[in-house]
């Protein structure tokens, strides 16, 4: 695969470009997108900066991903070449974007709210609201079998805990597995440990 390599963008071009997503700026001095050797080849950065702005002012996208509904972009990094130093610095090759590790529940894109983490700490930090509707988190309903089913992500794959008589039984269940997963992915990734431990559950938290 070709990496990206930097073309300066004409004033023009630069002229023309739009807002992105309705109220990014790229004021990159160079072109986003190139051809190299025949293949498109864009930029790293801008793409999780366009990324990170679809999340949240993409009414389209938040049909489809509604916790990302009210989430919002620090005016820094409205602005992409603000983005983009933080990127240079903090990125990791095959790292998420990630803004809830540092604090649960947070909303804002910003320097010091975001970090880089592997996919397997991501996805273990995603509320599936949208799959699991009206049932507490971890449960969704078994309609053909009349029970619930206590679910968890791990290492990005959803995992069946097990069926339960009760969508209560079913959520403490998955309490139980979330946090034995938590602790498992602070051995494994000790430099995350400070702020995944600020995730581990208790009942009626977590409902």
């Amino acid at each position: 695969m070709s990496a990206f390599v930097k073309i300066p963008a004409s004033k023009r071009s630069m002229a023309r470009r739009g807002l992105v997503c309705g109220i990014g700026v790229n004021d990159s001095d160079y072109k986003t997108s190139n051809l190299i050797n025949g293949i498109e080849v864009r930029c790293p950065a801008y793409m999780r900066w366009k990324h990170m702005l679809k999340r949240c002012y993409s009414k389209k996208f938040q049909e489809s991903r509604p916790t990302y509904i009210g989430c919002y972009v620090c005016e820094e990094w409205l602005t992409f070449s603000n983005f983009e130093r933080w990127f240079n610095e903090n990125n990791v090759d095959g790292y998420q974007l990630d803004k809830d590790i540092i604090k649960n529940g947070n909303k804002c894109y910003s320097p010091s709210k975001c970090l880089f983490v592997p996919s397997a700490i991501n996805s273990l930090l995603v509320d599936c609201r949208a799959r699991r509707g009206e049932f507490p988190i971890g449960v969704c309903a078994d309609k053909r079998r009349g029970n619930y089913i206590a679910q968890i992500a791990i290492d990005s794959k959803r995992k069946s805990i097990g069926s339960f008589l009760t969508p209560e039984d079913a959520h403490n269940a998955y309490v139980s597995a979330k946090n034995s997963e938590i602790l498992r992915k602070c051995d494994q990734y000790p430099e995350f440990a400070k702020y995944l431990i600020n995730h581990l559950l208790t009942i009626e938290e977590s409902k």
